[in-house]
C-alpha cells in the first residue's frame, strides 16, 4: 500500500433496497425517485455517472439508479451532496453488471485517487453488481495500488456485490460505516483497508496472489472502539497452504476481529498477523473468536476474544454509532 455466504437479509434484493430506504434511511412519507441506465441506449442514461449527475442534490428521499446488464467502463463519483443513492444492478447476478476501470496509484497520483468508484454521499446502497479495477499490478515499477471502491459514505450498505481488484481493492475511509453482506471480495495485498468501521457478514473473501499476502490493513484510530469485523464469512484463496495473513496494522491501534468464520488452509496458522510500517501487530487490537476450518487455531500468536466480551463485538455494536444505526436487523 502507498503510504503518501450467508445473507442476514430476507426477501428479494428489491425488497432490501425498498426496506432500507423506507425504514433505515428516509422518512416513511418520502417519495423515491428512479433513474435508469443502459449501455446500449435503451434507458434514459448510457453511463452510471450521467445518472448520478442527474440525481437531486441534498435530497431527503432515496434515488434509485437501476443499471441494465452490461459493462460500464467509467469512473463513478457520488459526491457528498448526493445522499441516499442506490445503485441497483438488473442482471441475473452481480457479474451481469460491471462498473470497471484501470486507474492506479502509479498513474493517478496515489492510492486514494486510484479507484473506479468513489462514494462520499451518506446512506449509499449498492446491490447486485460488480465494482472492479482491472489494472495489472505487475505492469508498473512502483505504486501498483488500484482500488475498486473508495468508500467515504457513512451508513453504507453493500448487498450481493462483487469487489474485484489486486492490491488495495476496498478502502473504508475514516468517516465511513459500512455493512457488507452476502458479497465477494478479492485482491492480493491489504485489499480490505482503511480507518473506517465495516462489518463483512456472510462474505466470500478471496486472496488471489499465489504467494499469499495480508488480507486486511486497518488504521483504526485509538479512540474508536470498532474497526473491521469479519463475521460468519469464508476466507479462502489461490495461494499455497500457510501463506496468507489475516492482516497487518496500517495504524498502530488497528482493530480487526475475525468471528465465527471459516478459514481455509491458505491462512498462515503459525503467524496469521504481521507487522507493517513500524507498527507491531502485538500492539494492535487483533483478535479471533470461534473460527473454524483448516486455517483456524489458537495460541500466543492468535489472540482470542473472551466469551465475556463477545456480546460487545456483534455486527450491531460495530455499526450503531451515536445514531443507533442498525442495518442488520
Amino acid at each position: 500500500m502507498s503510504r503518501s455466504l450467508v445473507s442476514r437479509f430476507s426477501g428479494s434484493l428489491l425488497a432490501l433496497a425498498t426496506g432500507l430506504a423506507g425504514v433505515v434511511f428516509a422518512p416513511a412519507t418520502a417519495q423515491a425517485a428512479t433513474l435508469t441506465v443502459a449501455a446500449d441506449g435503451s434507458a434514459t442514461y448510457r453511463t452510471v455517472q450521467a445518472a448520478v449527475n442527474a440525481a437531486p442534490t441534498n435530497s431527503t428521499s432515496r434515488t434509485t439508479i437501476t443499471i441494465k446488464a452490461g459493462t460500464y467502463r467509467e469512473i463513478v463519483t457520488i459526491p457528498a451532496n448526493k445522499p441516499l443513492i442506490t445503485l441497483q444492478g438488473l442482471g441475473s447476478s452481480p457479474s451481469q453488471v460491471v462498473i470497471v476501470n484501470n486507474h492506479s496509484a502509479y498513474n493517478n497520483g496515489g492510492t486514494f485517487n486510484s479507484a473506479t468508484v468513489f462514494v462520499y454521499g451518506r446512506d449509499f446502497l449498492a446491490t447486485n453488481l460488480t465494482f472492479s479495477n482491472d489494472f495489472n499490478e505487475s505492469s508498473v515499477p512502483a505504486d501498483p495500488q488500484a482500488l475498486a471502491l473508495h468508500l467515504n459514505s457513512d451508513r453504507a450498505v453493500l448487498n450481493n456485490v462483487r469487489l474485484l481488484g489486486d492490491q488495495d481493492t476496498f478502502l473504508i475511509n475514516d468517516s465511513a460505516r459500512a455493512y457488507v453482506v452476502n458479497s465477494y471480495i478479492e485482491g492480493t495485498v491489504d485489499f480490505i483497508f482503511g480507518g473506517g468501521t465495516a462489518v463483512l457478514n456472510g462474505c466470500d473473501i478471496y486472496e488471489k496472489r499465489s504467494t499469499g499476502a495480508p488480507i486486511t490493513a486497518a488504521r483504526t484510530a485509538s479512540g474508536k472502539t470498532y474497526g473491521f469485523l469479519v463475521y460468519k464469512s469464508h476466507i479462502r484463496g489461490g495461494s499455497a497452504a500457510g501463506t496468507t495473513q489475516l492482516g497487518r496494522p496500517w495504524g498502530p491501534t488497528a482493530q480487526v476481529l475475525y468471528r465465527e468464520s471459516t478459514l481455509d488452509n491458505v491462512i498462515k496458522t503459525s503467524q496469521p498477523w504481521t507487522d507493517m510500517s513500524g507498527n507491531a501487530w502485538q500492539n494492535a487490537r487483533f483478535t479471533e473468536y470461534r473460527n473454524t476450518g483448516a486455517g483456524a487455531g489458537t495460541g500466543s500468536n492468535r489472540p482470542q476474544l473472551a466469551d465475556s466480551q463477545a456480546a460487545n463485538y456483534t455486527p450491531q455494536r460495530y455499526l450503531a454509532g451515536s445514531d443507533g444505526w442498525n442495518p442488520v436487523g
